[in-house]
């Protein structure tokens, strides 16, 4: 059966965005989680392959304002940061959906 190039270009579910979402939440305000937790969330032992696609996504979602994205403990640009970092809610979020 063929697709259409509409069905092939609408987003599907997506596993490192769902992992993103649900241990920051799960972890809660003023907590973060390590990128590699995300990645093991998703592919297990073969979860480095996976760093790249966590960092993208972890790009997407604190541009839109769902996660934050920190180094050193502070907030950095989505755009523009470099090296090691985490991601967690962005501050004044409590996690539980109230």
């Amino acid at each position: 059966m063929r697709r259409s190039i509409r069905e092939m270009s609408e987003p599907g579910p997506n596993p490192v965005r769902a992992a993103i979402l649900d241990l920051t939440a799960a972890r809660g305000a003023g907590k973060t989680i390590c990128p590699s937790e995300a990645a093991r969330a998703v592919s297990g032992d073969m979860w480095r392959r996976l760093m790249p696609d966590v960092r993208a996504e972890a790009v997407r979602l604190a541009k839109t304002g769902q996660i934050a994205i920190y180094r050193k403990g502070r907030p950095v640009d989505p755009g523009s940061f470099r090296g090691v970092y985490r991601l967690g809610l962005p501050r004044g979020e409590t996690g539980s959906g109230e």
